[in-house]
């Protein structure tokens, strides 16, 4: 993402890694779209993205009605993707802000700040995980090199900057105590194919890619130490909501004795729902599983299941790692401790 007062430029996630090309957004509308389409995704990033929508939006509002039309651009935003709560956590942000403007010339300034201090402010969280992380994993390295499996893409692409799992594998990278990431390919979509593995290739961090259903092989051959994973929901109780596949790959990781960390920022964490039997889940239609951009791979009738994320228990999770701290074992008396 970058921030231009005017627009916005998003890099266009859809045709990596085949092409670099940015999109130039100048209004709420278009951010939203954006959204929709997978142009940016990441749980983080969307809600970054939304809130620089919400600051364009006061730039192009109505001298008599910007406020209504901040409120209608806010609304047209939260319906843009429903699970990842950062999106609405961010929303909530700068409708704190909008309240206190009594101008549109004092909302288009106030705004567009609010919308910096959270794309910094991700970024600073992300560097704080990682050294959380770092922290935690050194404790049972005993110094020595290992290697991690990943899901999905959780880096740069997908935050603020850095990454959240992936930017605690770049501290393990620069620490010396990384051997190799394996990287789940995270079908429909091959964000781990075309984006985790672009991202690491382009840093030179030592990455194979995989099929998702050599999880468990890689497993079974003692190849990783840890799973390492993002979120795009947290629920009081510790349940996880991240890309689908994530519940399998935990159930892996506790069979062969592999440890399990997610790694996401506090804005994740959504302590209104007990458990993630209340997360509200989002179902794509089916195109995106019979064909990859635009080739046919089933039958085109065929029924299709697509949901985005699914949910691991909290008690297949070995740790989950914010800024504000870490959560051993998560429970509900745990997640309270560090989020009252």
């Amino acid at each position: 993402m970058r921030w231009q007062e005017h627009s916005l430029e998003l890099l266009d996630q859809r045709l990596l890694p085949a092409e670099e090309h940015w999109l130039t957004i100048e209004g709420a509308s278009g951010v939203a779209q954006c959204i929709r389409d997978m142009v940016v995704r990441g749980a983080p990033a969307i809600g970054i993205s939304a809130a620089y929508g919400v600051a364009l939006a006061a730039r192009g509002a109505d001298d008599r009605r910007w406020r209504e039309e901040v409120h209608d651009a806010i609304d047209e935003l939260a319906a843009s993707r429903p699970t990842a709560v950062n999106l609405f956590w961010a929303l909530e942000k700068m409708k704190q802000v909008l309240e206190t403007c009594n101008s549109r010339d004092e909302a288009i300034q106030q705004l567009a700040d609010k919308a910096v201090a959270i794309h910094q402010e991700d970024l600073a969280a992300n560097l704080t995980m990682a050294d959380l992380a770092l922290d935690f994993m050194a404790d049972t390295a005993a110094g020595q090199p290992f290697s991690v499996l990943t899901h999905c893409n959780t880096g740069a692409l997908a935050t603020g900057g850095y990454g959240t799992a992936l930017g605690v594998v770049r501290r393990l990278h620069e620490a010396g105590l990384l051997k190799r990431v394996f990287a789940d390919e995270t079908r429909p979509w091959l964000q781990g194919s075309r984006l985790t593995a672009w991202e690491l290739s382009q840093d030179d961090i030592p990455v194979t890619l995989n099929a998702d259903g050599a999880a468990a092989a890689i497993m079974a051959a003692g190849e990783v130490r840890w799973v390492i994973v993002g979120a795009d929901r947290i629920t009081a109780n510790g349940d996880v909501a991240n890309k689908i596949g994530t519940y399998g790959l935990a159930v892996l990781a506790r069979h062969h004795n592999v440890r399990f960390m997610v790694v996401a920022p506090s804005s994740t964490v959504d302590m209104s729902l007990e458990s993630g039997g209340s997360i509200p889940i989002e179902e794509r239609e089916g195109t995106e599983v019979r064909e990859i951009r635009g080739i046919q791979l089933a039958p085109s009738g065929v029924a299709v299941f697509n949901p985005v994320f699914d949910v691991t228990p909290a008690s297949l999770l070995d740790v989950i790692v914010t800024e504000k701290g870490l959560v051993e074992s998560p429970d509900l008396a745990g997640m309270r401790s560090l989020f009252r």
